[in-house]
Order: structure tokens, then sequence, then C-alpha cells
């Protein structure tokens, strides 16, 4: 039987396509919330903006 952790899945979205009028590319991905309790924040690619820019969590 597998152990229940404190890893959580989370969905982190761009902030900058908003701003823009654009549609925010969205990711999945798991985070230790026992070891980190804030919100994460990445760098990722936006293809509708063609760059890397600052994807946020969301909840």
């Amino acid at each position: 039987m597998a152990k229940k952790g404190a890893r959580v899945q989370i969905t982190i979205e761009c902030t900058e396509a908003r701003k823009l009028g654009k549609s925010p590319s969205r990711y999945r991905t798991s985070k230790n919330k026992q070891q980190h309790p804030e919100r994460l924040e990445l760098k990722k690619y936006n293809p509708s903006l063609r760059r890397h820019t600052v994807h946020k969590e969301i909840r």
C-alpha cells in the first residue's frame, strides 16, 4: 500500500498573459506542502507569447 505523503498536485498559471489580453498558459506539477507552504513561482515557456514568463501557483 502506498504511503500518504505531503506531496500535492498544483497548477501554475502565467501572470503576464492576462495583462496583455491573451490566454494564459497553465502547467501541472507537484510540491511538498510541508517543506514549502508558500506559493510556488517558476519561469516557464508561454507558447502564446513565445517567451519564458513567470508562472505562479493558483488555487
